[in-house]
């Protein structure tokens, strides 16, 4: 199954007994998935089969499903609630009158909903049902549309995704590689530790300090933080391959890359794999905006 971004638009159409039906659908990103409709009047009925449809396709999104229906000929002339707009037009006379206001147009009074209402198409159980059968057809196919959008986009932001993880690798092997974590080195360093502690304090025991320094190298090594980030990135690249509604984990174990960077920054003691550890930061901070747009 495809990587799909949550990002996406399409349209699809269809004939309907003299009346031309067009859906439009849309998503952008949400943290579970969210439906929202909008009907002509008349047709409201179409609504949960319609967030059904969504359902079946979709995990993860806010998608906006958009339902316009236009009547062709002189049947489609729309009606006038003659007795809704006296009732306007009374109470506008009445605050004229009261509050020396502006007096509406008819324009202004015609464009106020439930004024002008469609035509009433007369349609029997059988007409409605086949009706509903052409309209959720085209439903289907513009939500197919979408999911082909949502799969493109999808593949595009695998491949960012994967040159971040590329980019994580190559940090990683370059923090495991610093020569501040040769065994030389950290000897040398903690050896001078402790003759700048045995020089500036007299008395203090000096197998004691040197069972402390110990403790302090095992505390400063990043061995556990390199393992770790390396399953991660297994882990990551693992779930790109398999496809399907990822980002949830995904952005998980970006929380798992951000965690291990901060530890190997706070542990490093040499400018070199802190300068490391920070561009690391930067490039996890990167991956995980790009997640947030996965389904």
């Amino acid at each position: 199954m495809a990587l799909q971004s949550m990002t996406g638009f399409a349209r699809a159409g269809a004939e309907l007994r003299g009346a031309a039906i067009a859906w439009e659908v849309r998503s952008v990103n949400g943290k579970g998935l969210e439906v929202r409709t909008r009907f002509p009047p008349g047709f409201e009925r179409i609504e949960q089969p319609a967030r059904q449809a969504v359902q079946r396709r979709f995990s993860r999104g806010n998608v906006q499903a958009t339902l316009a229906v236009v009547h062709a000929g002189i049947g489609a002339q729309p009606v006038v609630n003659e007795e809704f707009l006296k009732d306007l037009a009374g109470l506008a006379k009445r605050l004229v009158e009261q509050f020396d206001v502006r007096p509406p147009s008819a324009d202004g009074l015609l464009a106020l909903r439930g004024v002008l209402e469609p035509p009433e198409i007369l349609e029997t159980d059988d007409e409605r049902a086949a009706s509903d059968a052409v309209i959720l057809s085209a439903l289907d196919t513009a939500l197919a549309g979408l999911e082909q959008a949502r799969a493109s986009e999808g593949e595009a932001l695998a491949t960012v995704l994967r040159s971040h993880l590329d980019r994580i690798e190559a940090l990683t092997g370059q923090a495991e590689a610093d020569p501040s974590r040769e065994v030389a080195a950290i000897r040398q360093r903690l050896a001078e530790q402790v003759r700048l502690l045995l020089d500036s304090a007299n008395g203090l025991d000096e197998t004691r300090l040197n069972t402390e320094a110990a403790l302090l190298a095992t505390k400063a090594d990043v061995r556990e933080e390199i393992d770790r980030l390396k399953a991660h990135i297994a882990s990551a690249r693992a779930l790109l391959d398999g496809g399907g509604p990822v980002g949830r984990k995904l952005d998980f174990l970006s929380q798992e890359f951000n965690r291990e960077s901060n530890t190997l920054c706070a542990k490093s003691s040499a400018a070199s794999l802190t300068a490391t550890g920070l561009e690391l930061k930067a490039v996890v901070d990167q991956f995980r905006e790009q997640v947030q747009n996965l389904e």
